[in-house]
């Protein structure tokens, strides 16, 4: 066998013949056969998660580009540690000042890291890089198998990579000497990790940057309320991109006021008129649409019209989503997964009288399949791409031109540039306004902006539709016309009157038990001893109290903030009370600078 292939044959070609490793082992100390170990990488860029993008090498970049890009390169070329945020409006081109930034530092002998927010964003931006820098680019996200993961990290350790494109976690991608960090989306919360460890992508890249000398772009064309403001006030590097490539304009924004739908058309309509039209109209014409409703699942919530019970989570204070499953209808917490299937009578009253609330993902796809049968509709969440490859696909063939209407959550909503889409539709928009969080109005203007941002990219104007029970309210207000410094200054306004982030820094600390009294009485405790710390390093300690989530996987919780403008000093004191109370420092989760306070 061995003498018919001059190459060798692998040894596990020989057991399957029946040859033992002791017959090979035998014929090797005599001398007879010679063995080696030959490393047979996978390569993620292949199989079913590939995408390929074409880059036209000789793109001409726009005065604005230009100029953003020699600042930026000046800056690379110092090869000292400074922050830069790239500011710049959907749609302005900057991805391609990374690509030349990248290519510029790779060229001095240094390496390159980009970091995206979703792996929705990865297999596009890393077929970019890799089309541009060849087999030297590797990626880093948690949809990679363990042995292509394994496989992607061996190679940046052995020094075969000059650029890493990765999600939050690739920031710890073992490179040698780092000369470019490129944190995309900066504003997105899907950076911070909100299980232990806790960190935040962005902020361990500008730890990195500054331990390794290296240059960090911050990029969004909504940057988040701190990042701003270290820009304008100096801090940081403030590089501004105001048009679009061939400024082409941006996407008009229509506003409709869903309570007026509501006493029109009935409680039960979710697609207004006004967009119904657009989408016949953009169908007509062999366009294509993205509609965003940022709420997986079929409906929110189902209840008895006889009792009013609701199908609640037992683990969680939250009401159980429901979905379609083959076998039926099935109602799932998307916090612990608990599922059951939906009854078709009630549990408590046994009344046939179930009735489901809300609206989500699912729900969109079934009407919009419904009211326009010739069109080709498809849907991106969290359940719909779980499947390794199948998010990677159904982009492909949107690109392509292949879906008439693509239904998603946020997912859709950032980085992608499709330049068939003239019409986005925005079901809720203020879906998150209502939230006890004062970052709400923050992220919804966000997600406006930036979906918004979706439409127009090619030769035809692109227009946005946005439906809103409060057309009102300023951060959709500003949203719609893509104004970010009229948002920053109201929202600062509010964030000062109210002593929130960027005004000063805060630390939430949530305390678990298995009983509601438990949690109260030992986050009473800890913010006893927190007291004579604050009047000494005068920050202000609020609560304890229930927390808006008050009950998660089976625990009940209670929450208490610190609030002051000595970030060190809050830690410090929190740590050393917590050092004093082991015995319930397992039952403590502490979040500095939380994105989300539920």
């Amino acid at each position: 066998m061995l003498a018919a292939t001059p190459g060798g044959l692998p040894a596990s070609v020989l057991r399957d013949r029946g040859i033992s490793a002791a017959v090979v082992r035998r014929l090797a100390m005599r001398g007879l056969v010679a063995g080696g170990d030959e490393r047979d990488e996978r390569d993620p860029f292949e199989g079913p998660a590939r995408m390929d993008v074409a880059r036209d090498d000789n793109r001409l970049l726009t005065g604005e580009q230009q100029a953003a890009a020699a600042t930026l390169a000046g800056l690379a070329d110092a090869r000292s540690f400074r922050v830069a945020l790239l500011h710049g409006v959907t749609g302005s081109g900057k991805t391609e000042i990374y690509l030349r930034l990248a290519d510029r530092v790779c060229g001095s002998g240094r390496q390159v890291l980009l970091l995206v927010p979703e792996i929705a964003l990865t297999p596009s931006v890393a077929a970019l890089f890799r089309s541009a820098f060849g087999t030297r680019v590797a990626i880093q996200h948690s949809a990679l198998s363990d042995g292509e993961r394994h496989d992607q990290w061996q190679r940046i350790r052995r020094g075969e990579i000059d650029v890493v494109v990765g999600t939050r976690s690739a920031v710890f991608a073992p490179l040698a000497n780092p000369g470019l960090i490129i944190v995309d989306e900066e504003h997105d919360s899907s950076y911070k990790q909100e299980e232990s460890p806790r960190y935040h992508g962005r902020d361990v890249a500008i730890v990195r940057g500054r331990a390794s000398g290296a240059l960090v772009v911050l990029g969004s064309a909504t940057p988040s309320m701190e990042s701003y403001h270290h820009a304008v006030s100096g801090k940081y590097a403030h590089v501004i991109l105001e048009r679009r490539v061939l400024d082409r304009p941006l996407a008009a924004v229509r506003l409709v006021n869903m309570r007026e739908e509501y006493a029109d058309e009935g409680p039960d309509v979710v697609i207004s008129r006004a967009l119904g039209a657009a989408i016949e109209e953009r169908l007509e014409r062999r366009e294509q649409v993205l509609v965003l409703l940022n709420r997986r699942g079929y409906a929110t919530v189902v209840f008895c019209r006889q009792c009013g019970d609701t199908f609640e989570c037992p683990n969680c204070s939250v009401s159980l989503t429901v979905h379609r499953a083959r076998a039926g209808w099935r109602a799932r917490c998307h916090y612990c997964n608990y599922s059951m299937d939906v009854p078709t009578s009630c549990r408590t009253c046994a009344a046939p009288y179930l009735e489901q609330a809300g609206v989500g993902t699912e729900k969109i796809e079934q009407q919009l399949r419904e009211r326009f049968p010739a069109a080709r509709v498809s849907r991106v969440d969290r359940d719909s791409v779980r499947r390794k490859g199948t998010l990677t696909a159904l982009l492909s063939k949107f690109a392509a031109g292949e879906i008439d209407v693509l239904v998603g959550t946020q997912m859709i909503a950032k980085g992608h540039d499709f330049p068939r889409v003239t019409l986005v539709g925005v079901i809720s928009a203020d879906v998150g306004l209502g939230l006890a969080d004062f970052r709400a109005a923050e992220r919804t203007f966000q997600l406006l902006t930036q979906v918004a941002g979706r439409a127009g990219r090619g030769e035809r104007t692109g227009e946005a539709i946005v439906q809103t029970l409060y057309p009102q309210h300023y951060s959709i207000q500003v949203a719609c016309r893509q104004d970010y410094p009229a948002f920053f200054e109201k929202e600062l306004a509010y964030r000062r009157a109210m002593r929130y982030p960027p005004a000063v820094a805060m630390i939430n600390a949530v305390i678990r038990g298995r009983t509601f009294e438990e949690a109260m009485q030992t986050a009473t405790d800890i913010v006893r001893r927190l007291e004579p710390c604050a009047k000494r390093a005068r920050f202000l300690v609020l609560g304890p109290a229930p927390a808006p989530l008050g009950r998660l996987r089976g625990e009940h919780r209670v929450q208490f903030f610190l609030k002051g403008t000595r970030r060190a000093d809050m830690r410090h004191a929190l740590k050393d009370v917590l050092a004093a109370m082991p015995d319930v420092r397992r039952r403590v989760t502490v979040d500095v600078d939380p994105l989300s306070v539920l």
